[in-house]
């Protein structure tokens, strides 16, 4: 697995970041969010999912 974001498209809910705080952060300052894992082990991956569908951006992409 693979875990990028677009931080243009993130409208910093912090919606990752409560869902997967293991692979996401937000940036202090913007609130956008930052890729703090982006291959993931595999005991972070269904939180990672969950995290991009429930991003309202749709900032978060996941390469399988």
């Amino acid at each position: 697995m693979r875990v990028s974001a677009d931080q243009d498209l993130c409208v910093g809910s912090g919606k990752c970041v409560q869902t997967s705080g293991e692979v996401f952060d937000q940036g202090e300052e913007d609130g956008v969010v930052v890729v703090l894992q982006h291959t993931p082990s595999e005991q972070h991956h269904e939180a990672a999912r969950r995290a991009a569908h429930g991003c309202p951006s749709a900032a978060i992409s996941i390469i399988e």
